[in-house]
């Protein structure tokens, strides 16, 4: 469940669905993801999925691709 909530969120913020058809992309390096973009993450991860994220609590390493972004979440509720 967390996994395909996270591309589909992932795929409307970014505006492509690369994430969903590799996951493995690295979401920075190839500008699909900005710090503006990492907030609109939180915010939609709290509203599906209730989990709350505090950006202090991440670095950017951790969240540098879609399959990152899904095991720490997974981590969380798990």
């Amino acid at each position: 469940m967390i996994r395909e909530k996270i591309l589909d969120i992932l795929a409307e913020i970014t505006g492509s669905d690369e994430v969903i058809r590799n996951p493995e992309v690295e979401l920075f390096d190839s500008g699909l993801l900005d710090s503006f973009g990492v907030i609109q993450l939180f915010m939609e991860i709290n509203e599906q999925l209730q989990i709350d994220i505090a950006p202090t609590e991440v670095e950017r390493e951790m969240w540098a691709t879609p399959n990152k972004i899904i095991s720490y979440l997974e981590g969380r509720v798990g």
